[in-house]
Parts: structure tokens; C-alpha cells; sequence
């Protein structure tokens, strides 16, 4: 693609040309370290060559199991420079979820945190094969910190490892990433509970992100605290990738806590600050708000829930943001498919998610006005799912449309409204959770005989699960028990939050479970 002057053919690319005209701004904080661009692009190279001697070749996958980090940016990006194709994995995942996606990619090799929340990783995964999780692809394991068990690699060491590759090789290899290779598959979940691959290439990522960057008026000199997980196409592509468009300073949060976040705004001069409507939400509401100058926040982008007016004019009025913007996309698509535009009413904000960007087209298979399924056609829609022709064939049209499995409406301004979700997907603070595959594994309890899980309300996080559950006969499972085996299970966001047990679940005459008489069901 070109803006201006310049060419970025690639991810890769991208990076050369942040170093060129960015130079000597700052580009990432981190605690105490602070490195600009062409510090930032020293060390991306440095792991480019790292993969390099590691043996990783243009199309192979490598995945990063990792909080938000400088490390993470740098492993990720000097990646994507070797020709590899990034495959990120949820920190909230456990062994055995991030087992199944490293065997369904074929990973080789494998960047991961050391411990973080409590949790090591690398025992996690290694519990993971021991109870059967079988990885013949995986030939490396690099942890990101000082300490690596037998078997491992350190950070600093992997590094190394790259020090005696000819830098004409590592450009070289860099310079032959085209902008139709594939740059990262996000595995996602779809009605079927099976994690689905969707393949981006860089040519995608690098049109939309800046199509993102020029919707929300991201600038240079914008200071931007990346709380979204990387792991999550908003994080990473509305973030790191879009900083490096524009020069803006990145400054990673691992987790969300409102005192961290609060602190960082203030102490950094944050002027950019996107994430779900529960995280604005809390900074609003927190106690000590008035102790810290939030006087930089000019740019929010929310989505991923509904917005309520209120927010958008707290935002405003409170912390005198000058842009609300709110957003919807899907992996599929990239992550992005609508965007309002600055300077929309703040109830155009509040209740609708903008309208298509600059390239795509949207549709609603309903009369005008009248809720449908929404679908998508544009430059960012997939090519597919890795390696799943059948689940591809289910989701894209032979003309290009891609049927989103969402409900909305469509205004006469081409304003698009999401009502309702096809595949009963809920979203949990930010995170989507998928019923199906909360069912899969809720259904491996010994005492369970029948489950399914809906959606509820919650004031906090928007939405959580709750399950509904048929015992099998004689059991006297608890809720308080299952829950408590599903977490052990299953990442903590797709934990029910409520179990109501049940004599039977209630089916239509194909044998299917009606959801929606659950969800109506008093709470």
C-alpha cells in the first residue's frame, strides 16, 4: 500500500520506515526502560536474525503466548520480519487450550512468558502433554525472562543466538516478505466450539490499520496506553501496528488494574486510550480519579459491548476527551469492518458502531430498517480459516461476502447497529466467549448429564455466562463446585459466573436447545 511517499509492502517494511522518519522518538515505555524508534528497530532486527539461526522459514508459523510487553513487541515483530507468520495465543489460556493451537498451526516455534497471574506457562503446558497433548510440529520453546527449565531457551539467549547471521541476510529475508503473505492467524471460535485459524496477510493489516489510524486521528507524538491484549487483533494491530504508522509512543499495560492505568495516564501524559466500555467505566467511577491529571486524554475508541450515551458524555464532560469513537469488526475481517467518524453526535456514538470504512462493503439481509444477519465484503475480509476449507465455505460466499454470524440494523445513513449475535457469542469485559466451547468442556464433568450456557447481564463486565445444567442421576453437584472445576478447566473470562441446575433443557422439535427461553428465564 502507499501513503504518500511511502511504500510498505510488509509488516517489515513498516518497521525500516517508523525507523526512517521516527528515528529518535520515543517508541516504547516500559517501567523504567524508555527506547525510540531506531532503538526499537535495532532490536526487532536482532530477533529477525535470532529466528533466522533458529532455523524458522518464510510461512512458519511461530506463536507468542505473552502479556503485553516491550519483549512481546519485539518478538513478534522480528517474527513477521523472518518471513514467519504469528500466531498469538490468549494469556487467559490453559495448558490444554494452548496445546490445541499450537498442534492445529503447526507451530515450530514458541515465544511464552514465564510465570504471569500466579501461573507458569511452560508447567502448564508441559502438564498439558503429559495428560496426552500431542505437539510434532513445536521444536522450540523460548521463555521471555532470565530463568528457562531444561529443555528451553532464555530470551537472552535465543538472542544470541542470531548475533553471528550476516545482517545482508536478515534484510534480505525481511525484503522478500510480499504484502499477499500471510502475517498472523488469530485462532477464534465459532458455533462449533473448534478453534478456526483466520489468515491475514500484511497487505491487509497495513490498509485497514491505516484507514483505523486516519478514522481516529491518531498523530504523531500521541502517547498510547495499550491496555487491549496483544493477543487480540485490537491491541496489536489498532496498537502496535498503528503506532508504528504514525510515530506514537506505545506504553504496554499486561493486565488491566484502574490504579495502574490511572497512574500511567497521568505520570505518561497518555493522549490515547481505546478498550472496552467496562474499562472507561471503571476509571470514571474509581475513587481517586480526582487525584490524577488525565488533562493529555484527547482519543477513546470503544466497541465490543453497547455503549451507553452516558459514557460517551462522561468522557467528554469529565475528562474532556475531544473524540468518542466507537467501532465493530470481527477476525474475519481483519478486526475491523465500521468506524464513526469524528465529530458524529455523541447518540450516533452511543448507539450505533459507525459506518462502513473507506473499502468495505455491509450489508443487512433484511429489509432496510429491519434486523439481519450482517455481511461483510472488502480488501481485509480473510481468505479463510487455516487449513479448514469446510468452515470456510460455511462463513464466505463464492463472491466474497463474509456472513459475520451477527445480527444488526442498518440506518438510511448506513449507520450499522448490532442487536443481537447468530452464534450466541457473549462478550465478557472484552473477551469473547463462545457457548459452544464452554459446553464442550462443562459437558466433561463426571456429574454432568446435559449443559448449556447463555449470556446474562452483569453490571460490571457486561456480560458473563450463566449454565444451565441437567445432573446426572444421583449426582449432588453444586454450583459452587462446578465453577470451581472450571476454572481449573478453562480460562477465567468463559467460567460461568451463575449455575441454575435443571430437570431438562428445553428443545425444539429437531432436538436443538432454545436458548432464548433460557435467557428469559427470571435471573
Amino acid at each position: 500500500m502507499v501513503r504518500g511517499d511511502v511504500e510498505w509492502g510488509s509488516i517489515a517494511e513498516l518497521v525500516r520506515s517508523a525507523v526512517e522518519r521516527y528515528g529518535d522518538t520515543e517508541a516504547v515505555v516500559e517501567g523504567r526502560t524508555r527506547i525510540t524508534y531506531a532503538e526499537l528497530g535495532a532490536r526487532v532486527e536482532r530477533s529477525a536474525a535470532a529466528c533466522v539461526a533458529s532455523g524458522v522459514g518464510p510461512g512458519d508459523r511461530v506463536a507468542l503466548w505473552a502479556p503485553n510487553s516491550l519483549d512481546w513487541i519485539v518478538a513478534a515483530l522480528g517474527a513477521v520480519s523472518a518471513g514467519a507468520v504469528l500466531v498469538p495465543l490468549n494469556t487467559r489460556f490453559k495448558g490444554g487450550e494452548a496445546a490445541d493451537v499450537l498442534r492445529r498451526s503447526g507451530a515450530r516455534l514458541l515465544f511464552v512468558t514465564g510465570t504471569f497471574l500466579g501461573t507458569s506457562y511452560v508447567a502448564a503446558l508441559r502438564r498439558a502433554v503429559a495428560e496426552g497433548a500431542r505437539l510434532p510440529d513445536l521444536e522450540q520453546v523460548v521463555v521471555l525472562s532470565g530463568d528457562a527449565p531444561a529443555g528451553h531457551r532464555t530470551w537472552k539467549d535465543f538472542l544470541a543466538g542470531g548475533d553471528a547471521v550476516d545482517p545482508a541476510r536478515v534484510r534480505g529475508r525481511a525484503r522478500a516478505v510480499s504484502g499477499a503473505s500471510p502475517s498472523d492467524i488469530v485462532f477464534t471460535s465459532g458455533t462449533t466450539g473448534r478453534p478456526k485459524g483466520v489468515v491475514i496477510t500484511h497487505a491487509q493489516t497495513l490498509r485497514a490499520y491505516e484507514v483505523w489510524s486516519d478514522l481516529a486521528g491518531l498523530r504523531r507524538g500521541d502517547r498510547y496506553l495499550i491496555v487491549n491484549p496483544f493477543f487480540h487483533t485490537f491491541g496489536y494491530k489498532a496498537g502496535v501496528i498503528a503506532c508504528l504508522m504514525r510515530g506514537a509512543t506505545m506504553i504496554p499495560q499486561p493486565v488491566f488494574d484502574a490504579d495502574t492505568a490511572l497512574a500511567n495516564i497521568a505520570a505518561e501524559r497518555v493522549s490515547v486510550l481505546p478498550g472496552p466500555p467496562t474499562l472507561h467505566q471503571s476509571l470514571l467511577d474509581h475513587p481517586a480519579l480526582g487525584a490524577h491529571d488525565l488533562s493529555a486524554l484527547r482519543l477513546v475508541v470503544t466497541g465490543a459491548a453497547v455503549v451507553p450515551l452516558r459514557l460517551v458524555e462522561r468522557l467528554r464532560r469529565e475528562l474532556g476527551v475531544e473524540t468518542v469513537l466507537t467501532a465493530y469488526g470481527l477476525s474475519e475481517a481483519g478486526g475491523i469492518v465500521t468506524m464513526c467518524r469524528r465529530g458524529d453526535d455523541p447518540a450516533v456514538v452511543a448507539s450505533t458502531s459507525g459506518r462502513a470504512i473507506p473499502g468495505t462493503e455491509v450489508r443487512v439481509e433484511a429489509p432496510p430498517g429491519e434486523p439481519g444477519e450482517v455481511l461483510v465484503r472488502g480488501f481485509h475480509v480473510m481468505g479463510g480459516y487455516y487449513e479448514d476449507a469446510a468452515a470456510t465455505a460455511e462463513v464466505l460466499t463464492p463472491d466474497g461476502w463474509l456472513r459475520t454470524g451477527d445480527v444488526g440494523v442498518l440506518d438510511a445513513a448506513g449507520r450499522l447497529r448490532i442487536t443481537d449475535r447468530i452464534k450466541d457469542m457473549f462478550i465478557v469485559g472484552g473477551f469473547n466467549a463462545y457457548p459452544a466451547e464452554i459446553e464442550q468442556v462443562l459437558g466433561l464433568h463426571p456429574d454432568v448429564a446435559d449443559v448449556a450456557v447463555v449470556g446474562v447481564a452483569d453490571a460490571r463486565l457486561g456480560e458473563v455466562g450463566k449454565a444451565f445444567v441437567v445432573r446426572r442421576r444421583g449426582a449432588v453437584l453444586t454450583g459452587d463446585d462446578l465453577m470451581a472445576w472450571a476454572r481449573r478447566e478453562m480460562a477465567n473470562y468463559k467460567v460461568p459466573r451463575a449455575v441454575e441446575f435443571l430437570a431438562d433443557l428445553p428443545r425444539n422439535a429437531s432436538g436443538k436447545v432454545v436458548k432464548g427461553r433460557l435467557r428469559h428465564r427470571p435471573h
